[in-house]
């Protein structure tokens, strides 16, 4: 899946404009969103549950132009449900996104395929 788009925080004061209050919301949301997802990919005890919940976090980072996320989800879908390797990396880089990172690189991001280029 080819994906070009601005950095999340671009698309986030795109909508927000120039109120910080509704900016700090629509991130939060987000983060929000995110993090349940992440958990119910934790919790997930099927492979149809870890799709399902990865499916929707790739929907979100992509809804918000989170490549650096996209690219954990997907590295996550491709691997074995329940990886805590790569839920530990979609963990961090929520965290980096928190603490004010713009769009974090992963990582070791996944390859990207021909197919997706």
């Amino acid at each position: 899946m080819a994906y070009l788009g601005d950095p999340i925080d671009a698309q986030l004061a795109a909508v927000a404009g120039s109120d910080p209050a509704l900016f700090a919301e629509l991130r939060g949301a987000f983060l929000d969103s995110a993090r349940r997802q992440v958990d119910l990919m934790r919790r997930s005890r099927c492979d149809g549950n870890w799709s399902m919940a990865g499916l929707r976090l790739k929907g979100l980072a992509a809804s918000f132009h989170a490549q650096g996320l996209m690219r954990l989800v997907e590295q996550a879908l491709a691997g074995a449900p329940g990886d805590p390797a790569v839920l530990r990396k979609i963990a961090m880089w929520l965290d980096d996104f928190s603490a004010g990172a713009q769009d974090p690189a992963p990582a070791d991001p996944a390859p990207i395929s021909p197919d997706q280029a």
